[in-house]
Order: C-alpha cells, then sequence, then structure tokens
C-alpha cells in the first residue's frame, strides 16, 4: 500500500525540472520510486543513534554529463543526495560507488565533514543498474565534498 501511495502522490520521481535537464544532458539510466536504505551510527548536533536504519524513497539518474540522486519525502519536492558531474575535481568526505546492485553513497567518518560530528552515515539506492548502464558511465566510483547540511539533512535533524 505505501509504494502505492508513494507512486499516486509522486514521492520518489524525478521533479519535471530536474528530469528536463537530464533529459537533455543524455539521458543512460533513470530509476523513480527508487528504495533508499539510510544508515547512521554517531552524533550531530540534535541526534544520536547507534545503528539508525531508516527507508527512503528517491530517484536515480545517470547522463552523459553527471550522477543525480535525490530524496523525497513530499508530492514534487525532491532534494539532492549526490549531483556529480562526471568531470568534477574528486573530493574526499562521500566515497560513491555505482554497482549492479544501484548506487552507494558512504561517509565512514562524518566528523570530515564537520569537526561536531562523529560517526558514520550511508545511503544505498536500491536499483538493479545492468552491466550495459554500468559500462556506459564514465566512473564506478568516485568521492565529493559535501556541506554539514548533507549530514543534517540525511539525519532529519532541522537546520535554520
Amino acid at each position: 500500500m505505501a509504494v502505492f501511495l508513494r507512486k499516486m502522490l509522486g514521492i520518489g520521481n524525478l521533479p519535471d525540472d530536474m528530469a528536463a535537464q537530464v533529459e537533455a544532458e543524455g539521458l543512460i539510466h533513470l530509476a523513480e520510486f527508487v528504495p533508499v536504505t539510510f544508515r547512521f551510527s554517531g552524533h550531530v548536533p540534535g541526534k544520536t543513534a547507534k545503528g539508525n536504519i531508516r527507508s527512503y524513497v528517491g530517484s536515480l539518474a545517470l547522463t552523459n554529463q553527471r550522477v543525480l540522486g535525490t530524496l523525497s519525502s513530499v508530492p514534487k519536492k525532491a532534494g539532492r543526495a549526490v549531483d556529480h558531474q562526471w568531470t568534477d575535481a574528486a573530493g574526499s568526505m562521500v566515497m560513491a560507488t555505482l554497482d549492479e546492485g544501484g548506487l552507494t553513497l558512504d561517509v565512514p567518518d562524518i566528523s570530515v565533514v564537520e569537526p561536531t560530528f562523529s560517526g558514520s552515515l550511508s545511503l544505498h539506492y536500491k536499483t538493479p543498474l545492468p552491466e550495459e548502464v554500468l559500462i556506459r558511465v564514465p566512473q564506478r566510483s568516485f568521492a565529493f565534498d559535501v556541506p554539514p547540511k548533507f549530514v543534517y539533512s540525511a539525519c532529519g535533524v532541522p537546520r535554520t
């Protein structure tokens, strides 16, 4: 019932403006209403958890120019968890891996994002990526940097 309701309300689809952008970039793969598993252990101001596991829903787009992963909790709105251009310089905070099981974003030590944070977090976009898709992407693993807002948003801690 929950999946049907999310699809009916459009929670987990790529918003129209983002869909138009990825289409114009040469779409390789698009998956919407993707289950996303969030794992967090550690501390950020406003949240402490040991082995917290939560489910989200989002979308994953692979284009000739970038990888775009979103998370949704309300209709027609989506936050970007990853928006990485294939030509961007390598970062060091978030390790990303594309494989047959989807996309995994891993921050093994969130103190690199903000020294007052401790612990680790990960997001796993569970969608099959066939070999035909994987051979078309320029990178199967990459790293990028994020602001502290990324951690707060993923952990569900409101920031002003």
